[in-house]
């Protein structure tokens, strides 16, 4: 059972405290887009992205991450101005009625800015703050925790023919580069989360590798995100579309908590909290408590 305890780790800033490691936690996936891969248009308007948010905040979500900028493969970007029109008056008003931090899921340093300015309060961006070289200062002066994502290529390439000769390592040196980008840029390393990107550059087959050998990552000494919900690999292997892929995402999340995963990002927070009971309690070997 030893080799199975995750490392533990504490967040505390601006009001907000996430304890990772004992108990996983789950991130609730709210896009803000027409054309997001599996609910694109679903919460597009601000009536239905707050009911949904506060769904997920009464079924137990700990982080609600809010995107408005599609990047699912091939998708073409989003101006400056409509991305900010999409997130901004959304998480204004979520930030006054939810106490679940908010997360803002961009790689725009100008967006990761005025969401913070509006109430969120963790950047997540999928390019590593490698996209936009101001990301940097913005997380240090905002102090905020910030998730380090893998990926090669950018989404409008990233699909086209993927090709690692080491894959583990090569993600391994991707994120040490990151961490110390961010740390040379006065962001404190305890901020940082890494996440491996599922989907993001990789076949199916090296989103299966990135599963079974998370725990690889645990030498890098972070909390590591596990981003898996309903993406085309799940598909592949079940012949479903992303709308009926939640079993699937439910046995990706529980291979990913027996690997080391602390966070779980998924569109089902309901299921997902389910399912990360049960891999909680067999990681603890005990109910009690939990």
């Amino acid at each position: 059972m030893a080799d199975l305890q995750r490392k533990r780790f504490r967040l505390d800033w601006g009001g907000y405290s996430l304890d990772m490691g004992e108990k996983t936690l789950v991130m609730g996936i709210l896009n803000v887009t027409p054309d997001s891969f599996s609910d694109g248009g679903n919460y597009f308007s601000m009536d239905r992205a707050v009911e949904q948010a506060l769904a997920m905040e009464a079924d137990g979500a700990d982080i609600i991450d809010i995107g408005g900028e599609s990047t699912r493969p091939y998708a073409d970007e989003v101006t400056l101005e409509q991305e900010l029109d999409r997130v901004v008056p959304v998480i204004e008003k979520l930030s006054k009625i939810v106490k679940t931090p908010i997360s803002i899921d961009t790689y725009k340093s100008e967006v990761a800015e005025a969401a913070i300015d509006a109430g969120a309060a963790i950047i997540n961006d999928i390019s590593a703050l490698s996209f936009d070289s101001n990301m940097v200062s913005v997380a240090k002066k905002t102090d905020v925790p910030v998730i380090l994502m893998h990926i090669k290529g950018t989404p409008k390439d990233m699909q086209n023919n993927p090709v690692y000769d080491d894959l583990m390592g090569e993600m391994k040196s991707f994120f040490n580069e990151a961490v110390s980008r961010a740390e040379a840029g006065g962001i404190a390393k305890e901020k940082l989360i890494l996440d491996p990107g599922i989907g993001f550059g990789k076949t199916a087959d090296h989103n299966l590798e990135i599963l079974r050998d998370l725990k690889e990552f645990e030498s890098l000494g972070l909390p590591l995100l596990l981003g898996s919900s309903r993406k085309t690999f799940i598909g592949k292997i079940l012949d479903k579309e992303p709308e009926n892929r939640d079993t699937g995402t439910m046995a990706t999340v529980a291979a990913g908590i027996m690997n080391g995963a602390h966070i779980v990002r998924v569109h089902n927070v309901k299921m997902a909290m389910e399912t990360v009971k049960v891999m909680d309690a067999i990681l603890a070997g005990k109910i009690t408590g939990l």
